[in-house]
């Protein structure tokens, strides 16, 4: 098969990424959003905001990759919803069976690159990793605000776990968590988010 021929399958296979519902709902429609979707949302995210990450001297085009790529893994491994507990406890193995998978379909320069990508993101020891991560979680976090917490109230989520599970976005992002936390608080004031588990 030629560069091009892999490549164009490679574009093809990712093209499932679409039909991978999560549990965040778009503000509008109030249908779940696709992992395409969130891709497109987190990596303009990381490009507008790119002036308040921590680091100062950011490869923002690496971050762009990592925010592109990171969920093709849940082609095969599907969505693990973020405070689903037992699914998080396989999720990087199931993940990294599907990054296996995926990411060998490009020429061996690119998948090596896009697995190399996919792993910094995972591990969060990189200035662009950390960024990446913070944008991750912090959107969705905007989202659920914004949908009076309807998938926070439907997984009965409560506003301690939201902050114990998102605050590492505060080694990336310091000050997008400082406004996430205000979210948080508003949300809880709101009604939209449970304060803690009882």
């Amino acid at each position: 098969m030629s560069r091009l021929a892999q490549q164009i399958a490679f574009l093809l296979e990712i093209d499932r990424l679409k039909e991978i519902r999560r549990q965040n709902y778009t503000l509008i429609g109030r249908r779940q959003e696709t992992d395409a979707e969130h891709a497109w949302h987190v990596t303009i995210m990381a490009v507008l905001l790119a002036e308040h990450a921590n680091a100062p001297c950011l490869n923002l085009l690496r971050v762009v990759k990592m925010l592109l790529i990171h969920d093709l893994v849940e082609i095969d491994a599907g969505d693990t919803f973020a405070y689903d507990t037992a699914g998080a406890a396989t999720q990087h193995a199931r993940e990294a069976v599907a990054a296996d998978r995926i990411f060998p379909l490009l020429p061996p320069d690119q998948a090596v690159e896009y697995r190399a990508l996919w792993d910094e993101f995972e591990a969060r020891t990189t200035a662009e990793a950390k960024y990446a991560h913070a944008m991750d979680r912090v959107l969705p976090i905007f989202l659920n605000a914004h949908t009076e917490g309807t998938a926070w109230q439907k997984h009965g989520v409560t506003a301690d776990r939201v902050i114990a599970r998102n605050r590492h976005a505060a080694e990336g992002c310091a000050p997008l968590w400082e406004h996430a936390l205000q979210v948080v608080a508003e949300a809880v004031a709101a009604g939209h988010l449970a304060p803690a588990d009882k």
